[in-house]
């Protein structure tokens, strides 16, 4: 049976010197601390195994997921590395967690003591990080839960504390306020704990400053070419490019309409290329009639709906010799950021990164690939 993903001949080009350089620029710019490398949703859509190797290679020695099964499955390709669990351990899981030396999150009091039984019973003291949320409402000790672990120290017993984390909420918004208070509640709660090294700081978080950085950084979708400033020229590298061949062009005319709810009606001689790519695939129907690709450095409009397997592009300005069946369109580039087509689709880069569909043949470069 041949390949969906070679047959649709969509190519999704994934710069592995790109990520690497990435990391290096990161963990110079928080010189200091440790930097490491957030890997979850398959290295955001990318790839966790060849990503993970590629950091690896470039000084990579902590890296960080959101679930049991993805520390799993990147287990082998870092054998020695510190692999963290932001989710934590499900009840049950624990032993096998500390049977692959997976370092869980922990997130709340129930967490807390079954990592400690677990370490009993292994007739050890097993690491963990400890996870204080200071703003963001979610998975971290409570207030509640910070008093009864500040006035009870031996719920600690048996746990070896690697890491106080916190997260925060608005990092890329350098001027919020929640910074500051995340801060300063992230500094009260460290001073009521054992003492141990300490993390803040996601990929925006970096470029708060020193004081945000502490011991470890975790940068995530700065190394997938994400802006982590958004509010200044993006200094990451681009890492994936995203190109789908014509299928199909078409000469039509006023009063004649493209694709399904008649949404885009063309108001003369109009040249419509059919490329295939559509929700299916990642390519979000929000992008209808707002998206754009580039085609022989043409920059050309989506126009139409976005349907599940089907885009199409206006090329009537193009010409042919550059817009014919089989010529590849660049839908993801240097020109059309992740970071732009997420603006476009009234989202954001990292839902565009981790939505890239199983149907492109993926192509990896650079990092040993």
């Amino acid at each position: 049976m041949q390949d969906p993903a070679h047959a649709t001949g969509t190519i999704l080009t994934i710069d592995l010197d790109a990520v690497a350089a990435n990391y290096r620029l990161l963990s110079e710019t928080a010189a200091g601390a440790e930097c490491a490398g957030v890997v979850k949703a398959d290295g955001y859509g990318l790839g966790a195994i060849p990503v993970v190797r590629a950091l690896a290679a470039a000084g990579c020695r902590t890296f960080f997921v959101a679930h049991l099964g993805e520390a799993l499955a990147i287990r082998d390709a870092a054998p020695e590395a510190t692999i963290a669990v932001l989710n934590g351990a499900a009840p049950g899981a624990e032993a096998e967690f500390a049977e692959h030396r997976l370092l869980p999150v922990l997130n709340s009091l129930q967490a807390i003591a079954a990592w400690a039984a677990q370490g009993t019973e292994d007739g050890t003291r097993l690491p963990a990080i400890l996870h204080i949320d200071t703003g963001m409402s979610r998975l971290g000790l409570s207030d509640t839960e910070l008093d009864r672990v500040a006035d009870d120290p031996a719920l600690l017993d048996g746990i070896e504390i690697k890491w106080l984390m916190s997260h925060l909420a608005v990092a890329e918004e350098p001027a919020h306020p929640l910074n500051a208070e995340q801060h300063a509640r992230f500094e009260a709660a460290r001073a009521r704990l054992p003492s141990a090294p300490t993390s803040l700081a996601n990929s925006s978080g970096i470029f708060l400053g020193p004081d945000y950085r502490y011991d470890l950084v975790r940068p995530g979708a700065a190394l997938y070419g994400v802006n982590p400033q958004p509010s200044a020229a993006n200094a990451m590298k681009h890492v994936v490019r995203l190109e789908a061949p014509i299928l199909q062009l078409r000469s039509i005319d006023s009063p004649r309409t493209v694709g399904y709810g008649a949404t885009h009606r063309v108001t003369g001689v109009s040249k419509i290329a059919t490329i295939p790519v559509g929700y299916a695939d990642g390519y979000l129907r929000s992008l209808s009639g707002r998206g754009h690709a580039f085609l022989g450095g043409h920059k050309v409009p989506l126009v139409g709906r976005v349907s599940m397997d089907l885009i199409t592009l206006d090329v009537t300005g193009v010409p042919d010799t550059v817009a014919h069946p089989g010529a590849m369109v660049e839908l993801i580039c240097e020109r059309y950021t992740v970071d732009a087509i997420g603006a476009d689709a009234g989202t954001m880069g990292y839902e565009i990164l981790t939505s890239l569909g199983a149907r492109y043949a993926r192509r990896y470069v650079g990092g040993g690939a």
